[in-house]
């Protein structure tokens, strides 16, 4: 028996004839109306009836396609599960972690509180009194620097030095 490879490519000619290109115009216009059939699934049609065999023998195509189809999606699900399974894990994981931390900071807080309602307060018998400042006044007279040196009075001068003993 003859043995092919997997995929066999075989070409079919029409010629310029009449009956070829007659037979052509038919197969384009088939395949027009039908987008998703080839000219090789007409081929493999027009073969299995030529051929005489019963069409619950004969393989579906989309049958075929349909399967491929199938194991893709399953794929995907499969895929899709493994990384739900992932993601789930992790955010369980993290999830533990920041309810222990939760626990902790509880346990923090309850023990600060504790500390806090027994801690003696330390209170006097007597109110305390604010201290007492003494405000000594002093006779202060401002000079100025920055202002440039006046003519004095003689007369002004005189009683000046009679006010300051005064």
């Amino acid at each position: 028996m003859f043995q092919w490879s997997k995929k066999v490519v075989k070409s079919v000619a029409f010629n310029p004839g009449v009956a070829d290109e007659s037979l052509l115009a038919l197969v384009e216009s088939y395949l027009d109306k039908d987008p998703d059939k080839t000219f090789s699934d007409l081929c493999k049609e027009a073969l299995w009836q030529s051929l005489g065999v019963p069409e619950s023998v004969r393989p579906n195509p989309t049958t075929v396609a349909t399967l491929g189809i199938d194991h893709k999606i399953s794929e995907l699900q499969n895929r899709l599960g493994d990384l739900e399974e992932r993601f789930f894990a992790k955010e369980s994981h993290r999830l533990e972690i920041i309810e222990h931390q939760l626990m902790q900071l509880s346990q923090q807080v309850a023990q600060i509180a504790i500390m806090v309602n027994h801690v003696p307060i330390v209170q006097s018998p007597t109110p305390s009194k604010p201290p007492v400042v003494e405000v000594i006044n002093t006779s202060y007279t401002p000079t100025n620097t920055a202002a440039p040196p006046q003519e004095v009075d003689p007369v002004i001068s005189r009683i000046s030095q009679f006010l300051d003993d005064f």
